[in-house]
């Protein structure tokens, strides 16, 4: 497995990482003992890295990892989280010193430590990335021992670069996958200039680049793949990479296509194609099942993707989704 650095934590971690969403709600039903089992089998294929946020599952997913944390206490990892999702609204006004200390010591017992390795906004509105008096309470947080570091986890490439200009965000983590190219503009670039480390979420396109789903797929009613194909809960980006759900099909079925012309699954394809951009830190698809862990972390393994794969991947972008995707994100 590769490792990089992240940013300005100084934290070296996997170049496959864990997102644990799936373990806390929103993709149907995890037992316990499996999410137990991701966790295990994503540190025993090399992850050093796990992302979760205090929303997702009320808390779950955290107390998950933090049971986990307990029973490997050996494991030299970094655990991200995520805070402001608790609040009615992710905006200036519920974005206060006294709003962030309440979330973060509650993820620190859902973690069962003294200092959050890494504190992430999570997807708030432009005005609080915009605002002073945001980063001197992440300061203060910083100071107080609560937290080790803190970046931003955003929407849109504007709001990335934004975050990128402030002098102590360690982190920015964004959309990035073969059917959401835009962050390769500008945002990459500008957080490699500053130090800052790039999380890159989202990286198959909520499976679409697995190349396992047909028009025909039924999701479980409580899987946001279900209940957010237009954006009725958050942000319509998060599911599906905002992307129309048949044309992503048909599209995913092309990048199947050039993924085993080069000899690798798609979703390996996927995965190893993020992870693969210059300034990327770490990538970091979900897992449901001990399977998919092995299978994503095998995808920091995979020798440099080929030149025409690059380009081919790129054209399909071009003449799919560019059009629709790259104004709005």
């Amino acid at each position: 497995m590769d490792h990089r650095i992240l940013g300005r934590t100084r934290r070296e971690v996997s170049a496959i990482g864990l997102g644990t969403w799936q373990l806390g709600a929103d993709w149907g039903d995890v037992e316990d003992s499996a999410a137990l089992a991701v966790l295990d089998e994503a540190a025993e294929s090399g992850v050093t890295f796990f992302d979760t946020a205090d929303v997702y599952g009320d808390g779950r997913s955290e107390t998950l990892i933090g049971r986990w944390l307990q029973q490997n206490p050996a494991w030299d990892g970094t655990v991200a989280t995520k805070m402001i999702r608790r609040a009615p609204e992710p905006d200036l006004a519920h974005a206060t010193y006294d709003n962030f200390r309440a979330w973060t010591d509650r993820s620190r017992r859902n973690l069962g430590v003294d200092t959050l390795d890494l504190v992430q906004l999570h997807c708030p509105t432009s005005d609080v990335i915009a605002s002073d008096a945001v980063y001197e309470a992440l300061d203060r947080l910083v100071e107080d021992g609560a937290i080790a570091s803190y970046g931003v986890s955003v929407e849109t490439c504007r709001q990335a670069l934004d975050a990128i200009a402030r002098p102590h965000v360690a982190t920015v983590q964004i959309i990035l996958n073969a059917f959401r190219r835009k962050p390769l503009d500008e945002v990459l670039p500008a957080a490699q200039s500053a130090g800052v480390g790039i999380i890159a979420r989202v990286p198959l396109a909520s499976g679409l680049l697995s190349g396992r789903y047909t028009t025909e797929t039924v999701f479980a009613e409580n899987d946001h793949r279900s209940f957010n194909r237009g954006g009725e809960a958050f942000d319509v980006g998060e599911t599906f990479s905002g992307v129309d759900y048949a044309a992503g099909v048909e599209a995913a079925a092309t990048f199947s296509e050039l993924a085993r012309g080069v000899g690798l699954e798609p979703a390996t394809a996927a995965l190893a194609w993020g992870a693969q951009q210059e300034g990327v830190s770490t990538v970091i698809p979900g897992a449901r099942s001990t399977e998919q862990a092995r299978a994503n972390a095998a995808a920091g393994e995979v020798e440099p993707l080929s030149q025409e794969f690059l380009d081919a991947v790129r054209d399909l972008y071009d003449t799919t989704f560019r059009e629709v995707i790259h104004p709005r994100w």
